[in-house]
């Protein structure tokens, strides 16, 4: 306990909080685009318990994560999932209308769980450092972004709802964030360094990638209901 009067503990614990609110804005996004199909009484649910199990799973990332990080194309299988994830949330994967809403839930959760986990690479580093090793601190300071995420989903769900412009955005935001993640990756790490255009360009290729194929996703299962129909 005597390390919670200390001024050290207080101002590694601000930073840890403020690495996660300007790090964990991509991903209430991808919670608020994973709830969006879900009834109203679910949708809690799924934010709950999906930023519940994704904190948790991101605590254990943390331990290892200065391991984690510096194996080669770790980041590439990394970005080409969180790719897949974009796609699938802008044309609806989160489910048909006959699946069982139970099903529905258990799927979204699994979205923001595995998605979670994907964008958090980059920021547990940074909250790994500003721990220092101190795992009670670790811990503090994550369980204090639960809320912090979970309150920023329940916003951009709302806002969805009245804009919908917002889900080809936030699905776009996703393949930036795999593009900037797969030129860190140690494996072409050097060699994008010397690329400096690539910096710009793997990004956008990356959004704009997402929108495009799930767009095309969409309309195309909208044609074969259509000609369903």
């Amino acid at each position: 306990m005597q390390a919670f009067s200390t001024p050290e503990f207080w101002i590694a614990l601000s930073q840890i909080i403020l690495i996660n609110i300007v790090l964990s804005g991509d991903n209430a996004v991808v919670i608020a685009l994973a709830c969006r199909s879900l009834p109203a009484h679910q949708q809690k649910k799924a934010i709950v318990f999906g930023s519940v199990g994704a904190i948790v799973l991101r605590v254990v990332l943390t331990f290892f994560a200065v391991f984690l990080l510096k194996q080669p194309y770790l980041k590439l299988i990394g970005a080409a999932l969180l790719l897949w994830i974009g796609v699938g949330l802008l044309k609806g994967d989160d489910g048909d209308e006959h699946m069982e809403g139970h099903s529905n839930l258990v799927s979204a959760i699994k979205t923001i769980v595995v998605a979670d986990l994907v964008m958090s690479l980059d920021n547990v580093i940074g909250v790994a450092a500003a721990a220092k090793g101190d795992v009670v601190l670790l811990v503090v300071g994550l369980v204090i972004s639960i809320p912090l995420i979970i309150f920023g989903s329940q916003i951009l769900l709302k806002i969805m709802g009245r804009f919908p412009i917002i889900i080809t955005l936030g699905a776009a935001l996703l393949g930036w964030v795999a593009g900037e993640m797969a030129l860190s990756d140690p494996a072409i790490h050097d060699w994008a360094e010397t690329q400096k255009t690539l910096h710009m360009i793997a990004p956008a290729l990356g959004a704009v990638a997402v929108v495009a194929v799930g767009k095309w996703l969409m309309a195309r299962n909208g044609g074969g209901e259509t000609a369903a129909a």
